[in-house]
């Protein structure tokens, strides 16, 4: 049974989630990433609009919030309320209530989760995503492949049941916040990390 502490953790993990470091980011450099670009404001849209420095910081503040949500849950009531803070705070970056439900695709708030919970095969996944990323040049594939390898990595880990079905869900939420990218792929038209929009 949780307790207070938790009931009030992954409520203010949502908000958390929903802080916009992509907008942040973008204004530094003269740019809304919400209307420019592919209008995504996830770490992939600002790098190719502003750089590797700016697409970086935005990537590092997406996964920070994932890792400290999580990181607060386990103190607060353990690995459960740890899972569903870091998941609360995934929903937050996606549906922020501040933006209308309009937020990012949650890879890298995610990533924060995984990070906290499951290090070693974060660490693995995160090489994947860089290799695929490197030699595919599109970073939604990088991330629909770490997405969908997260549960399996968890389950080769041999966490319990219910951990698998909930990076599941998690994943499966990943892809399917990534439809308008499945779309472009499909009809080849997915922009690379290389193409700057102008």
């Amino acid at each position: 049974m949780w307790s207070r502490r938790a009931a009030i953790v992954v409520p203010a993990s949502y908000l958390l989630g929903t802080y916009p470091t992509a907008d942040l980011v973008g204004r530094t450099r003269g740019l809304d990433p919400t209307t420019a670009g592919s209008g995504n404001p996830g770490a992939s849209n600002v790098y190719r609009l502003a750089g590797p420095s700016a697409g970086f910081a935005v990537f590092a503040g997406d996964l920070a919030k994932g890792a400290l949500a999580t990181k607060v849950g386990d103190v607060a009531g353990g690995r459960t309320v740890a899972f569903a803070a870091g998941a609360a705070a995934v929903l937050g970056h996606m549906f922020p209530v501040t933006r209308r439900f309009r937020g990012g695709r949650g890879v890298a708030t995610a990533g924060g989760l995984a990070v906290v919970l499951y290090p070693v095969p974060a660490a693995l996944l995160a090489g994947g995503w860089f290799v695929v990323a490197r030699l595919s040049g599109k970073a939604s594939v990088a991330s629909l492949l770490a997405a969908a390898g997260l549960p399996a990595a968890v389950a080769v880990a041999g966490r319990p049941r219910w951990e698998v079905g909930a990076t599941a869900a998690l994943g499966a939420l990943v892809v399917l916040r990534h439809a308008p990218n499945l779309r472009r792929l499909a009809r080849g038209e997915e922009s690379s990390l290389g193409r700057v929009y102008r």
